[in-house]
């Protein structure tokens, strides 16, 4: 089941995605939720990011490709660092370019989105807690990351974690293609079976600290290939299974 949150007429809501249509759902894909049967063309609406976090717990170097392209080890613990909600954009929503960088890189990135409160979950039950999948971008001031042993300001800027374009709750996360293009032209090419530690490891090490409230992302790092963003190129990030996550990158007003 595809899930999407979408405006339309200046109302706010989530749907379920078949086709070219979106069945207007009574409340919110985090509990037992109804279909009104009322449907409306996808050309009709805007579909906004599938959800707003309360925080984005993100995982550095899970591709040993990526980690070494970067000059790094794979560590022997997961990176976790944080993205702020206010980091987050939707589906062709653009991406402000920082005026405090001049090294801007993309990160195609598998996004898990929690469905209920969880706390200390174990491995066997990863999956209860898993409402379902989105694509990401995980936008990065690389010179910034590279110059402050925090990373809130290089990854945390207000456009530099679009998601989207809605969530699919029925996928085997296991082993799926995950691309990203600039312009048309291919950046990036990995599968998630290439990530050193999956997705049940992340959860339960990142729960040994936090509880995970319903809509909190986590993303599971990227493949090889990240590079440079500038102000006019179109960036998508195409994950088998899911879709396809465009935004452009403009200036800064």
């Amino acid at each position: 089941m595809r899930i999407a949150r979408f405006s339309i007429d200046g109302n706010v809501g989530f749907g379920v995605v078949e086709g070219d249509e979106l069945d207007v759902i009574k409340g919110h894909p985090f509990a037992a939720f109804e279909r009104s049967g009322q449907k409306v063309p996808l050309d009709k609406i805007r579909l906004l990011p599938p959800t707003l976090p309360n925080k984005i717990v993100g995982i550095g170097r899970n591709y040993a490709e990526h980690a070494a392209e970067l000059g790094n080890d794979v560590p022997d613990a997961p990176v976790t660092f944080f993205k702020p909600s206010t980091s987050v954009v939707g589906p062709g929503d653009p991406v402000t370019y920082p005026s405090f960088s001049q090294e801007v890189h993309h990160e195609a990135e598998l996004a898990v989105v929690i469905g209920r409160m969880c706390r200390e979950v174990p491995r066997e039950r990863v999956k209860d807690v898993i409402l379902g999948y989105t694509c990401a971008n995980d936008i990065t001031a690389r010179d910034i990351q590279k110059r402050e042993q925090q990373w809130a300001r290089a990854k945390g800027f207000d456009g530099a974690c679009p998601l989207g374009p809605w969530i699919e709750t029925e996928l085997d996360p296991s082993d799926l293609t995950i691309q990203c293009t600039v312009n048309g032209e291919q950046r990036q090419l990995g599968r998630t079976s290439e990530m050193v530690r999956p997705i049940e490891d992340l959860i339960v090490h990142i729960t040994e600290a936090m509880t995970l409230l319903p809509g909190d992302v986590v993303l599971t790092g990227t493949p090889a290939g990240v590079g440079p963003l500038n102000v006019g190129d179109e960036v998508a990030v195409t994950i088998e299974g899911i879709g396809t996550l465009t935004n452009k990158v403009i200036k800064r007003g």
